[in-house]
């Protein structure tokens, strides 16, 4: 019965409404080459070029995620007036994503570059990573832009993910016009009060830790954390992403429940798993899935990312596949 039910939820994925997405959008870059010599110029590696890969990254990767996951989207954010930005709002239209983009030319589209080199017999391992970013303010014409552009979509979408990785796009204006819509979902790095009664946070736990002032250590550290969590945000629920610990969800109805890691041992890169999990959510919340139900479809999701190198998505029939390995029930 349970399984049952899971394949029905992912059966109605993408029939619940459209999700804005309001946040960071990053464009990753992942370049590899072979090892060739040592430089004569440098005591640094020569690499022979071999592959070029541009994927949606931070919040552009939450937006991925959905959208393969069959659920129609509207992003919101910034990218530069560069190459970057329009390789980043490519990548959004060619997988049906709608983009209601504000191009500021004073700031480089946020990019992270990760070259990966390998030798003739070895594995392919990241050796630097080069970010392009600004860490200016954003001009105040710019956030109007973005608050205008949320306020327009606001009474056409079912829910509103704020997807902050610190790039500055989610000001105190940008937040309160998100937190104008009745359902909304916060993945952010650090500061949770300033989205004070949003209805669900996806802390990790580094970051759970940073707002509550300890360390999480104990199952009695975990409880204490998850209410004070609670208190502070005067959230419906909290969810603490613990790694292969697996996760805890916090109620405000007083129901607490720990999820295991569904994958523990095929784990091969976690970035972008965050992204991950709180599509799956909102993908399972949209299909009128349980607060539970939506945190083991969450769960499922990242156990399947994960075994992939590099930001990932998966979609709906990978994980009817995997659900039916899976040996855990509730």
């Amino acid at each position: 019965m349970f399984k049952a039910r899971i394949q029905d939820l992912i059966n109605r994925f993408g029939q619940g409404g459209r999700v804005l997405v309001v946040g960071d959008l990053t464009l990753d870059e992942f370049l590899t080459g072979s090892a060739e010599r040592i430089s004569r110029e440098a005591p640094v590696l020569i690499l022979r070029h071999e592959t070029t890969r541009q994927i949606p990254g931070g919040a552009a990767n939450a937006l991925a995620n959905l959208a393969s996951l069959g659920v129609p989207c509207i992003a919101v954010g910034i990218v530069g007036q560069d190459l970057q930005g329009e390789a980043l709002t490519k990548l959004l239209h060619n997988q049906g994503i709608t983009s209601a983009l504000v191009v500021d030319p004073t700031r480089p589209t946020v990019t992270k570059t990760r070259i990966s080199a390998h030798s003739r017999q070895s594995v392919t391992q990241q050796i630097v990573r080069m970010d392009r970013k600004s860490d200016l303010p954003i001009d105040p014409l710019i956030e109007a832009q973005l608050v205008q552009h949320i306020t327009q979509w606001l009474p056409q979408v079912s829910l509103v993910v704020c997807s902050d990785y610190l790039e500055g796009v989610l000001t105190e204006s940008v937040i309160q016009a998100c937190l104008q819509h009745p359902q909304v979902i916060v993945d952010t790095h650090l500061g949770l009060g300033r989205y004070r009664g949003a209805t669900l946070f996806t802390p990790n736990l580094p970051e759970a830790e940073a707002a509550v002032g300890f360390g999480i250590t104990s199952l009695e550290d975990l409880l204490r954390a998850g209410a004070i969590l609670l208190d502070q945000t005067q959230a419906e629920q909290i969810l603490i992403t613990r790694g292969d610990q697996g996760m805890s969800l916090f109620i405000k109805t007083g129901e607490v429940h720990h999820i295991p890691a569904f994958n523990r041992t095929q784990v091969f890169d976690v970035t972008g798993a965050g992204d991950t999990v709180v599509a799956a959510l909102t993908c399972a919340r949209l299909a009128g899935a349980t607060p539970l139900e939506c945190v083991i479809l969450g769960n499922l999701a990242a156990s399947i990312v994960v075994r992939s190198f590099g930001t990932a998505t998966t979609t709906a029939p990978e994980l009817h596949d995997h659900l039916e390995q899976l040996a855990w029930t509730p």
